[in-house]
């Protein structure tokens, strides 16, 4: 029997386009058995927040961070052509014409999919970010356990 493909992804871009990009391949990935880990560190870590996080009491810095930082998959921005703003709506409603699946979608095909999503700790101290704040069903870990799936990788990408 062959062993199991392994495939893993930083996601440290918080642009839409980008995060877009790394789900839908972790999720061909997935569909196509290998086992699959996207590492969420730095700006990437928007695309697990909630939109509506609980309150939670935070110092001023982490209380900035948290302002101006996308809430959610849903909020991010674009990488190019943003248009004052309205580059977002603009793919989105290209993107529904085409049958295309909006990201807050994929990321949930990806926990069915049992890709494992995780938050770095790290960057979750830096930017004051809380376990409450991000989705559920994702792991938390630092960079030793994203280097040790990815060692075993077939696949290793950067977005």
């Amino acid at each position: 029997m062959a062993e199991q493909k392994k495939t893993t992804i930083v996601l440290f871009s918080g642009d839409y386009d980008k995060a877009m990009a790394a789900y839908i391949i972790a999720n061909g990935a997935a569909a196509y058995d290998h086992e699959v880990t996207i590492f969420h560190t730095f700006w990437g870590l928007n695309a697990l927040r909630q939109e509506n996080p609980p309150a939670i009491k935070k110092g001023r810095l982490e209380t900035m961070f948290s302002k101006m930082m996308p809430r959610g998959a849903d909020k991010l921005g674009l990488s190019n052509m943003q248009f004052g703003g309205m580059g977002p709506k603009l793919i989105k409603q290209v993107m529904k014409k085409h049958n295309a699946m909006p990201l807050p979608d994929l990321i949930e095909m990806a926990q069915e999919q049992d890709i494992k999503l995780v938050a770095c700790t790290m960057t979750m101290d830096l930017l004051g970010l809380q376990k409450e704040e991000l989705l559920d069903e994702i792991e938390y870990a630092g960079v030793a356990a994203y280097l040790g799936d990815a060692e075993d990788g077939n696949v290793n990408l950067f977005i």
